[in-house]
């Protein structure tokens, strides 16, 4: 039996895309969750070809639907059931936000909580940077 349609919030966390369903629910409710640029409630129907954009931590991500289902599969199972569409630059900040930014913020594996000292000097940094940018 085919199926026609699956609820959005089942399907964002059968693909993976969010960690279980109730936090997929909250995100439709929260109105973080679009179909076809029309923002959805939890219990709203999602088919083939529809394009769903989902707000998560900050993050602006787009998946056309290329199949639907309602169990949760493995991450290689879930990939071929949607296609990509974020843009590149989306995909970068999501990058730069995972990978970090070559800073004083940034420590060594292992290194520990910075001391008084040397959150002194990131506080410094940071202030010194922000009126740089100010004066732009």
């Amino acid at each position: 039996m085919a199926i026609n349609k699956v609820r959005i919030d089942k399907w964002l966390w059968s693909v993976r895309i969010f960690k279980s369903r109730s936090i997929a629910a909250n995100a439709c409710r929260s109105n973080r969750v679009k179909i076809n640029d029309e923002i959805v409630k939890p219990a709203s129907d999602v088919t083939e070809g529809d394009i769903v954009k989902v707000r998560k931590e900050g993050f602006n991500l787009t998946f056309k639907v290329k199949k639907l289902i309602e169990r949760r599969v493995s991450a290689a199972l879930a990939q071929p059931c949607y296609e990509n569409l974020t843009p590149p630059e989306e995909l970068n900040k999501y990058r730069d936000w995972f990978i970090g930014k070559a800073s004083p913020e940034r420590r060594e594996k292992g290194a520990g909580r910075p001391t008084k000292r040397e959150r002194r000097e990131i506080d410094q940094f940071k202030d010194d940077f922000l009126d740089e940018d100010e004066l732009i």
